[in-house]
């Protein structure tokens, strides 16, 4: 594999990853994630500091605000409320 090649995964919903796993698994820095949890941007399943976890619904909400961050160059806070209200139609169609 390639330092350019894509690795492309699922996370079973038991299973948590460390901040640098979340990282390594969105392609973005610790720092970026970091920025995000200190701003109460993204949560975490279980710990604090360096002990935290996370879950599959953390790593898709990373991606979403990574995402929308980069197609709209849109700052962080302006990402976290479009993620917000996606998230919040998505419960809303799913009838709770």
């Amino acid at each position: 594999m390639n330092d350019g090649d894509v690795l492309v995964g699922v996370v079973i919903d038991e299973q948590t990853l460390t901040l640098e796993e979340l990282a390594c698994a969105c392609g973005v820095s610790v720092d970026w994630l970091s920025q995000r949890l200190d701003a109460g941007l993204l949560g975490c399943h279980s710990g604090e500091g360096e002990s935290r976890r996370f879950a599959s619904p953390h790593l898709h909400r990373a991606g979403r605000l990574l995402a929308i961050e980069q197609d709209f160059d849109a700052n962080q806070e302006l990402a976290a409320l479009v993620v917000d209200l996606l998230e919040e139609i998505h419960r809303l169609r799913a009838g709770g």
